[in-house]
């Protein structure tokens, strides 16, 4: 029997850009599937491209226009972190175009919501005046890497330079969908458990209880692409077997 050959559309979390998946994807591509990484406005490769008007719609119609200007069907779209509040509602618009959704150690919301809404409030007015000392209240600056679970110093030297600060307003944007969580698609959820990133444990739960949802784990930090990227590129291809 012939392998089937899938479409992955890999979108990265907060700070980070879609060369977070460098050795995601060559794995990947090797068993003859195509990989899309896209990077959000005003992050990585685009941040060049920041202004005040970048929010949450932004990322929406970042991920949205790629998979409309490449033409792509039967995805496997896979929201890390902050990105799964994107994935989210990429489903809710374009769900004939996918054929699994996959959170990965990623934020789950309620419509109505913002990014910020899950967090403790604690953790939000400290990044809100971290955000209005260092850029006017434009961005968030780059965190701690250890809330990401990257120690391993190759790592940590590999992901420093690549990081930028965040669009502060794609956390304050309203986040509205119409349609359940997962509008229908087979869906998955990979949580990452050595260490436990705190600020998931909303969106964790919210994942056991969807009917019809896979629950996995994976023994890395936040960062499961760059911690163990073999192992989780070897999840991604079991995903809808």
């Amino acid at each position: 029997m012939a392998s089937i050959h899938k479409t992955y559309v890999l979108v990265h979390g907060a700070w980070h850009g879609g060369w977070c998946w460098r050795h995601v994807t060559p794995i990947l591509r090797e068993r003859g599937h195509q990989v899309f990484t896209p990077t959000q406005t005003g992050l990585g490769e685009r941040a060049h491209l920041l202004t005040k008007e970048v929010g949450f719609e932004t990322f929406v119609q970042d991920v949205a226009g790629l998979i409309e200007m490449e033409e792509l069907s039967d995805i496997v779209l896979v929201g890390h972190s902050f990105a799964g509040n994107v994935v989210t509602c990429i489903a809710d618009r374009m769900p004939e175009r996918i054929a699994q959704l996959v959170y990965l150690d990623a934020a789950i919301p309620l419509d109505g919501e913002s990014a910020f809404s899950p967090l403790p409030e604690a953790i939000v007015a400290e990044r809100i005046e971290l955000s209005k000392k260092t850029s006017g209240g434009l961005t968030m600056p780059i965190p701690d890497l250890k809330i990401f679970g990257v120690t391993e110093p190759a790592q940590v030297q590999w992901i420093t330079p690549h990081l930028r600060p965040h669009p502060i307003k794609t956390y304050t944007d309203q986040i509205r969908f119409k349609n359940p969580l997962g509008n229908g698609r087979p869906t998955t959820y990979i949580a990452c458990t050595n260490p436990i990133y705190a600020p998931l444990a909303r969106a964790r739960d919210i994942a056991k209880k969807q009917p019809g949802w896979k629950y996995e784990e994976i023994a890395c930090g936040h960062d499961a692409m760059v911690a163990l990227p073999q192992p989780l590129a070897e999840m991604l291809l079991a995903i809808g077997k």
